[in-house]
């Protein structure tokens, strides 16, 4: 599968190389319990996680579009969780917002292969980025307390860039920052509309990790790959 070479490597980071899924659902049930959520709610924990990872995708869609801002994004997802639950509570929507965004980087659980890949992709030299939509502070904790941040000589977020995914923007403006050519990298993410759309736009080659592609979908990936590991077949 080595048909292009590539100088630079770009990687999206929730759901990507750090399993977001896994380490929010571990963060969500330390605040179902410490918060007792469960009384207050009365659903079970599965049920509670349900209804807020509903909501958590709807206010990330609305923030993506510019419809909401960032400190709207962090409460208002808790705040229609609870009154899903018929539990009109700012304040305790807020506090578990701060406690989510307290706990949820500390959390390190990573996809499979993911540290195999980056010492892989270290050891024949390739210069390793992130562009990420996640919140600066966060992520950057993210990465030091998963042991990953040596690995990265650039992390571009949006609220660095002042633009976020899937805008060509983001592309460009990491571009830019890293000295790269966009004909000559790679950009590597788990989300159709965000990750591969964006840096098609912005004339970077992208690999879609971790799913398949919708029959029928106008977003035609450069690679797919089924797993971090199959990216040694193409760099």
């Amino acid at each position: 599968m080595k048909v292009k070479q590539y100088s630079q490597v770009f990687f999206d980071l929730d759901h990507t190389l750090w399993d977001f899924e896994t380490n929010s659902r571990a963060t969500l049930n330390i605040l179902y319990h410490e918060l007792n959520l469960g009384e207050q709610s009365g659903a079970d924990f599965n049920k509670f996680h349900a209804t807020y990872h509903h909501y958590n995708e709807i206010y990330w869609d609305r923030f993506r579009k510019g419809h909401i801002n960032r400190e709207e994004l962090r409460w208002r997802r808790m705040w229609r969780t609870l009154v899903e639950f018929k539990l009109t509570d700012e304040p305790l929507a807020k506090l578990m917002s701060e406690r989510y965004l307290e706990i949820l980087p500390t959390k390190t659980n990573l996809f499979p292969y993911c540290i195999e890949i980056l010492d892989y992709l270290t050891q024949k030299g390739y210069p390793i980025h992130l562009i990420t939509n996640g919140f600066e502070k966060t992520q950057h904790m993210k990465i030091r307390n998963s042991g990953i941040d040596h690995y990265f000589q650039e992390m571009i977020t949006s609220e660095q860039a002042g633009i976020m995914k899937p805008h060509a923007a983001i592309f460009e403006y990491a571009l830019k920052t890293t000295g790269a050519n966009a004909t000559e990298s790679i950009m590597i993410g788990d989300t159709l509309e965000v990750d591969i759309l964006g840096a098609l736009n912005a004339g970077i080659d992208a690999a879609y990790v971790h799913a398949e592609v919708p029959e029928g979908s106008k977003v035609k990936p450069t690679y797919i790959l089924k797993d971090l590991g199959e990216l040694k077949d193409i760099l």
